[in-house]
């Protein structure tokens, strides 16, 4: 290949690289897993140990930026008000419906959750996060002509509510820019799910069985 002809397909591979990075979504996918109820074999050598048996619990949302932005809670009467954006409660995170999928029973807030997989939104108020876990069906590309499943929020119906429980508030010891869900604290039988955004951050315990 002579040189002219390196340099074009050069810059090509460039350009088709640019274009991937400007084409990412605003609010890039996430994924926060565990796994619990499992068992480590025991051997002489730790290399050997397997661990088996474990129940996997995973949650996948859209990562919303700061992007320079401040106070994105805000306070007094508009709290919540930039991030719900018109919905009644949060879709914790962006775009589509945030989604949680079980393979083992939970208990949270004294309520039993099936196996199996649920929306999740958060109530926003100024004094506390309610978590709030929901059987409604939910939608995988936005249609406006659809009134029953959700796109995000939009169309959430409390009357499929499986689970709503107060979340305890947290201070993050450093300003998070891209919002966050993550599992702490986690032992063989369960753990904390925990949020945060900026300097505000809530967890919920739950525990894990069959």
């Amino acid at each position: 290949m002579d040189a002219r002809k390196l340099l074009t397909s050069s810059l090509v591979l460039l350009a088709c690289a640019a274009s991937a990075l400007a084409q990412r979504p605003m609010s890039p996918e996430g994924t926060a897993s565990t796994q619990v109820l499992g068992k480590w074999s025991q051997a002489e050598d730790p290399a050997r140990r397997r661990y088996t048996d474990g129940k996997w619990i995973e949650v996948t949302y859209s990562r919303p930026i700061l992007r320079g932005r401040t106070n994105i809670f805000g306070k007094g009467a508009d709290y919540g008000k930039a991030v719900l954006a018109g919905a009644p409660v949060w879709r914790a995170g962006a775009n589509e419906t945030t989604r949680i999928r079980t393979e083992a029973a939970l208990m949270i807030g004294g309520k039993r959750l099936a196996p199996g997989a649920y929306s999740l939104f958060v109530e926003l108020k100024e004094t506390g996060w309610t978590l709030i876990v929901s059987s409604q069906p939910y939608q995988h590309s936005y249609n406006e002509d659809e009134k029953l499943a959700t796109w995000g929020a939009y169309n959430y119906d409390k009357k499929y509510d499986v689970v709503r429980v107060p979340m305890t508030m947290i201070t993050p010891a450093m300003s998070v820019d891209e919002f966050t869900i993550d599992f702490v604290d986690v032992t063989e039988s369960g753990g904390k799910l925990a949020m945060a955004w900026e300097k505000t951050g809530a967890v919920v315990p739950f525990t894990a069985g069959n």
